[in-house]
């Protein structure tokens, strides 16, 4: 009898440490099998989870629009009073809904090549308005005109087809033109083969953004989805070939087992540069543990701050020899156009960018970047890129629509949220297919661990408590 207690006790404890053996055993063989499927998944290749997802995206993706309408339009031609804006939006165009196109794999250097087709469909009920609503802003084309042509005897010319065509420094533009173009009176008149057509975002919809060229991530998993050359450049081409632009993914995704220590980088070819987003905060998105990274304020620091952004300043006199800060001089890969980006509202820019301009309020929750991404798998799940677009004015004694201005303007024109949330369904799907069975491999192994543990101990305290007993 005392045998096969002792025996059973034995048995008992000899099965629990088993069981916690097994479970430790469990937990790298499972890490080792949950990466390799990862691997195997993420890869830009033909019949891959990543391939189908990457190829046309399964989340709706939104480019939201507030404009900045002029107050007082007269006051600031005729005195240079500070300029008056009232923000108005959102009006919301749904975006990259088309699929790459022209995708061609290459096994020898591991890429994929592809083109990104441009469309926008306007979303009436996530909008204010219409597309034929109007507002009051900055003539586009006469603003340019004497920052691309500096010549007294080329600007002479410019102001004689300005005046015959009415144009003045602002303008009634409806959202449509504004946003996809208009035939500019002014241009209109220019006896020279020019474009005549003018907008913020002309030429848009029926183009193509690329040709990119990205590692698919066949032989390097850690070079997953990163650019290799953009419209055939590791660089572009309008900055001095040491300024080092195109770095990253798109931000759809990166490579995976994604730390909280990795800057990610992403090139956005609206600004014509890379830019990188850091670690803010863990959040749960949908049931899903994300990384939110957000785009930090030095990004947009002044060179003497931060020198990636030496490129970014060509303009001197206005930017108080490249001292200030907030705003990116991107007027060299936009046809010299005195083109400026920031964030919305010229959120971590210097005070005396905005000192001019009325009716602005910065906001750090509205106004940020930011991207929650899954740490397996490195997929963007979520969203949110913002940007501003200004022009600068200057006086310009040669045009008449400019004379009486005595101050230089950094005049916002919009700013925009491109984003994105996975949908329901999809959150499902993903919570199934991957953050599901990971959490249920780590219960099973915690289950086994515990239970082992415990058994163990048990039978072991039950064996020695016997054996004391019978020793008695």
């Amino acid at each position: 009898m005392g045998c096969n207690r002792n025996c059973g006790l034995v048995a008992g404890a000899v099965i629990g440490a088993v069981l916690a053996v097994f479970g430790g055993i469990l937990m790298p063989v499972g890490d080792m099998l949950i990466e390799k499927t990862i691997k195997k998944e993420v890869v830009l290749e033909e019949g891959t989870i990543a391939f189908k997802n990457w190829v046309k995206t399964g989340t709706d993706v939104y480019r939201q629009f507030w404009i900045f309408d002029v107050q007082n339009p007269d006051e600031v031609t005729v005195n240079s009073s500070k300029i008056k804006v009232k923000q108005r939006g959102p009006y919301t165009y749904r975006v990259r809904y088309l699929a790459k196109e022209n995708i061609t794999q290459d096994p020898e250097t591991h890429t994929v090549s592809f083109l990104q087709p441009n469309g926008a469909i306007f979303e009436p009920s996530l909008s204010v308005g219409t597309e034929d609503d109007t507002f009051t802003i900055l003539n586009l084309a006469v603003a340019a005109a004497p920052q691309l042509y500096p010549n007294t005897f080329m600007q002479g010319i410019l102001n004689s087809f300005i005046k015959k065509s009415k144009s003045s420094m602002f303008q009634n533009r409806t959202l449509k033109e504004l946003l996809w173009g208009y035939t500019d009176p002014f241009l209109n008149l220019v006896p020279y083969p020019i474009t005549t057509t003018i907008g913020v975002f002309y030429p848009y919809n029926n183009t193509a953004d690329g040709i990119y060229k990205v590692f698919n991530g066949k032989d390097d998993i850690s070079k997953v989805a990163i650019i290799d050359t953009y419209k055939g450049r590791k660089n572009l081409s309008y900055w001095s070939s040491y300024c080092d632009l195109i770095n990253g993914t798109d931000a759809a995704s990166f490579p995976p087992f994604v730390e909280k220590t990795r800057v990610l980088q992403f090139f956005s070819s609206d600004i014509c540069r890379s830019i990188y987003a850091v670690f803010a905060a863990e959040i749960n998105l949908k049931g899903i543990p994300v990384y939110r990274f957000i785009l930090p304020s030095f990004a947009f620091a002044s060179p003497f701050q931060n020198p990636d952004n030496h490129c970014f300043c060509t303009e001197k006199i206005v930017s108080k020899n490249c001292t200030l800060y907030g705003v990116l001089d991107i007027g060299k890969c936009k046809e010299g156009k005195p083109v400026y980006i920031s964030l919305p509202h010229f959120l971590h820019a210097s005070p005396e960018i905005a000192e001019l301009i009325e009716g602005l309020s910065p906001n750090e929750e509205e106004h940020s970047t930011y991207l929650d991404v899954e740490p397996i798998t490195g997929f963007t799940l979520q969203f949110a890129q913002r940007m501003q677009i200004n022009i600068l004015v200057k006086p310009a004694k040669n045009i008449v629509a400019l004379k009486d201005l005595k101050h230089n303007y950094l005049v916002p024109i919009l700013w925009l949220n491109e984003t994105a949330t996975i949908g329901d369904e999809k959150a499902e799907i993903f919570r199934n297919q991957v953050t599901g069975k990971i959490n249920l491999l780590g219960l099973i192994e915690m289950i086994l661990m515990s239970v082992g543990a415990v058994m163990f101990i048990a039978f072991t305290i039950s064996y020695c408590a016997c054996r004391l007993k019978n020793a008695k």
